[in-house]
């Protein structure tokens, strides 16, 4: 059976699977079996996945940064924080609109899974005298949160890219930073300028006072895990392990406690782990059964342009995978062969680009779904308003692309 058809099979699917009702997980896993059914039907490769999918650090990384950041973020919403801080923000800035897209976009600064979780009950407080639906809010969470894939140095796929493919990091970073003032701008047409200002909020100088503790623990908790990760070279998990601990000892000390069991027993979600899982599972299917190699090869075969050829490629892997590191390890490797010089550059950036849309408009992508598991919205409706954002940021990126380079 011809690739491309096994992969709209595959999507139609997980769509109608998802049309009525059926866990994340469960989708991506059926999905992951029709691809083992059409491509090998090995029983032994189901079992290779399974142990391969829970032997990977990566698997862990994931569920642990997601639990301790939704721990952090308990301490931080029973302690009063999140509100006061959020209140404190709408008092410093002209409206609240600016700092819905402000700050999911500064917590995407962080490199974590988990981050997407933390932000999410940020956006929720910020919205609360909004007329936003479900999907809106994750959207918004989730699109700002992702615009600094292009000029974030400490993002893994940046890094392994410039590794990988042999381009040279600043030149990388140079050459893609723009796309992030896109992403920016875009989002705020998009997803921001339909919303409507409410009131502005009361001042008093004795919640000024409160919201500016409030405001200095909720920050300097999310640096201080930002500082762990880059000073210390740990996981995300083990960092925001750290600032949890802290945490416990700070509240007490400016008498707003938070209990450990409330805590830790409060962050337990089987839902979402099991999701994570089966999409977890889904993307090593694809390894075992070497459909990701027959995509990189069916493409080659056609008669179209290099960029094109890449750009294609880095889409449909991004799709697939839902991880950057996932289609940098697929695509540079390709572009590595193609030589060095400018036209090496040029189609680096192409493969991070339109491996990034790939990734913003799939349900492997872990952030999507933590985002649309915590608002309650609608995937799909999710992901129609992600999919305008993204034909524009491709197309703008297409087109000053062609225009520049030579």
């Amino acid at each position: 059976m011809n690739i491309f058809l096994d992969l709209m099979l595959v999507i139609t699917i997980i769509i109608v699977m998802l049309r009525f009702k059926f866990p994340i997980g469960a989708c991506m896993i059926v999905g992951g079996l029709f691809i083992w059914l059409t491509r090998s039907a090995e029983v032994a490769k189901l079992g290779i996945a399974f142990v391969e999918t829970f032997l990977l650090t990566r698997t862990y990384d994931i569920i642990f940064a997601l639990y301790f950041v939704m721990c952090l973020e308990i301490e931080l919403r029973v302690s009063g924080i999140l509100t006061d801080m959020v209140h404190s923000l709408r008092r410093t800035f002209s409206g609240v609109k600016t700092l819905l897209a402000i700050m999911p976009a500064f917590l995407g600064l962080l490199p974590s899974v988990g981050g997407a979780r933390f932000s999410a009950p940020i956006v929720e407080e910020l919205s609360a005298d909004l007329n936003l639906t479900a999907e809106d809010k994750s959207a918004i969470n989730f699109w700002f949160r992702h615009i600094f894939e292009f000029s974030n140095p400490i993002i893994p796929g940046m890094i392994m890219a410039c590794s990988i493919a042999g381009v040279d990091f600043g030149e990388f970073l140079k050459s893609l930073s723009w796309v992030t003032i896109v992403a920016f701008s875009v989002g705020l047409f998009v997803l921001i300028r339909p919303i409507k200002n409410p009131p502005e909020p009361e001042d008093s100088a004795d919640k000024n006072s409160h919201e500016k503790q409030s405001l200095f623990l909720a920050f300097g908790s999310m640096a201080t895990i930002f500082l762990i990760i880059v000073l210390f070279n740990l996981n995300a998990s083990t960092a925001t392990f750290i600032v949890i601990a802290a945490m416990f000892v700070i509240l007490r000390l400016v008498k707003r406690p938070v209990g450990f069991k409330e805590t830790f027993v409060g962050a337990i979600d089987l839902k979402m782990t099991l999701n994570i899982c089966g999409i977890l599972y889904f993307i090593q299917l694809l390894e075992v059964t070497d459909i990701l190699s027959e995509i990189v090869s069916a493409f080659h075969a056609l008669p179209l342009p290099i960029p094109v050829v890449i750009a294609c490629i880095s889409f449909i892997v991004g799709v697939l995978t839902g991880l950057s590191q996932g289609h940098v390890a697929i695509i540079m490797p390709i572009v590595a062969a193609m030589g060095a010089g400018a036209g090496h550059l040029d189609l680096a950036c192409v493969a991070m680009v339109f491996g990034a849309a790939g990734q913003m408009l799939t349900p492997t992508h872990v952030c999507l779904i933590i985002s649309v598991d915590y608002f309650k919205a609608n995937l799909l409706k999710t992901i129609e308003k992600l999919l305008i954002c993204e034909i524009l940021v491709t197309t703008i990126f297409s087109v000053i692309a062609y225009l520049t380079w030579k």
